[in-house]
């Protein structure tokens, strides 16, 4: 059966990989892949393209999506579930959440809507389009990916200075108090590890609410640790020059002594074939919860707190302002 694929942020570092890997093993998928630009002056686009270029053929979409705004993800989401509607488009069979934001150089930023923009674009945003999409995807059914990393674990990341943690008032999240202007760095990088411990968490809710509604049990939902990306953008990108020093001058270059110590430090290709394979079932078939590489994995004791994770899935509902009354969420 045919079926559809969607990817966010399909022309980052690990996303070009899954992008090959699908065109080479499922030449028969409908791939929407979305970017922030899409206009000829991103380099990084234009490397998409070129890699869609190799597979004449293809079944493949380059979409604007601009996860900073709510109103665009939920255009973009209604625009999808009335193409599979009109059968323009199959029916989905994974929805891969890679996308990603952090700032470790300034100040926090909050988008349109009001959020601080790292926790919106990582969680909020790609919450809103799976709800919205839950009832696009094959009868058969499909998987969600979505990501998470080693930085949910309070220890376990070198670039931590402030141990992540949900706050008991969750509001908290999404307006967060003012930064120490001498710290950015530090509240950067915990802004973004709190938002894949909440992906995570949130994840495990999603799970036992899909598991619960016949309509939707055949969907999983996993939550992968794609690795220590050591050729990956994302250090080079709205961080501080030291960090970029050592990304070029000693993390690449040392990748294969660093893998000793790291199991999980690896090339961006590496993950990326990896998301794909976790995506279309090839990997894990059937399976949900927490992933580092391809291996299920327990993940830190802060995020099995079943009672933080209810309040999440109600709290995300509310950010993102979906209910039964515009989506079918799954009981």
């Amino acid at each position: 059966m045919t079926e559809s694929i969607i990817l966010t942020g399909a022309n980052g570092s690990a996303a070009v990989h899954t992008v090959r890997y699908l065109l080479e093993q499922q030449p028969d998928k409908h791939l929407v892949l979305t970017v922030r630009d899409t206009s000829d002056s991103d380099v990084n686009t234009n490397l998409l393209r070129k890699v869609i270029a190799e597979y004449p053929g293809s079944k493949s979409t380059i979409r604007q999506l601009d996860l900073s705004s709510l109103a665009a993800v939920n255009s973009f989401a209604k625009t999808l579930a009335a193409e599979i509607s009109r059968t323009e488009l199959p029916p989905l069979k994974s929805i891969i959440c890679n996308a990603f934001y952090w700032n470790l150089t300034k100040e926090k930023e909050k988008t349109s809507d009001g959020y601080e923009k790292t926790f919106q674009v990582n969680h909020i945003a790609h919450s809103a389009l799976v709800l919205q999409l839950l009832s696009s995807f094959s009868p058969s059914g499909g998987r969600v990916v979505l990501f998470t990393s080693d930085a949910h674990w309070p220890g376990k990341n070198s670039l931590e200075k402030i141990p992540p943690a949900v706050p008991s008032d969750l509001d908290l999240l999404v307006k967060p108090p003012a930064d120490d202007p001498e710290n950015h760095m530090a509240k950067g990088f915990n802004r973004y590890a709190v938002s894949k411990l909440v992906i995570l968490m949130w994840t495990y809710a999603l799970n036992r609410h899909l598991e619960k509604d016949p309509t939707f049990a055949k969907i999983t939902a996993v939550a992968i640790n794609p690795g220590n990306m050591s050729d990956s953008r994302a250090l080079r990108v709205n961080t501080p020059k030291m960090l970029q020093m050592m990304s070029k001058f000693f993390i690449q270059p040392m990748r294969p002594l660093l893998r000793l110590a790291d199991p999980t430090m690896r090339t961006s290709s590496e993950a990326g074939i990896d998301v794909a394979k976790l995506a279309i079932n090839e990997a894990s078939p059937g399976s949900r919860g927490f992933f580092t590489l391809l291996k299920e994995d327990k993940s830190s004791p802060d995020s099995l707190d079943t009672n933080v994770q209810e309040a999440i899935w109600e709290k995300t509902l509310e950010w993102t302002g979906i209910s039964n009354s515009n989506a079918d969420i799954p009981a």
